[in-house]
This record gives C-alpha cells, structure tokens and sequence, in this order.
C-alpha cells in the first residue's frame, strides 16, 4: 500500500514549494506547489518504503522550512 503524507500547517507566505527527502537530505523529490492546507500526498519513487523522510518547504519569500517525519 503507499505510503500517504499529510501537510497539516506550515508557516510562512503562500504559495510553497513542497520537497520530500530522505534521511539524511541526498536526495530530494519536488511534490508540488500548494497555496492552502491540508496537503495530501503520496510519497513517489525513489522514496517509498522509508522509514523515515524530511519534508522540506520553501515559501514565497524563499524561506526553508524543514520537518522531519518518521513512520
């Protein structure tokens, strides 16, 4: 079954542009770019079945946003 990830919340200006990563941030695969919350997603080839991922978020103003999330 894939794995799906939720994005809740995030700070910061709209629209962001969504990464997920592996641990510990090689390799990084654009998700999309969301203007409102939540956000659902299903983790895409090469990163499925992970254990664990860091979701990455850059805002409008070029701020980083890193979260790690393990499964």
């Amino acid at each position: 079954m894939p794995t799906q990830i939720t994005i809740n919340d995030v700070t910061g200006s709209t629209p962001y542009n969504v990464y997920l990563c592996d641990e510990p941030i090689t390799t990084c695969v654009f998700i999309d770019t969301i203007n409102s919350l939540p956000y659902n997603f299903t983790v895409p080839f090469p990163l499925d079945g992970q254990n664990s991922y860091n979701i990455k978020i850059i805002d409008s103003n070029y701020c980083e946003i890193i979260k790690n999330l393990n499964l």
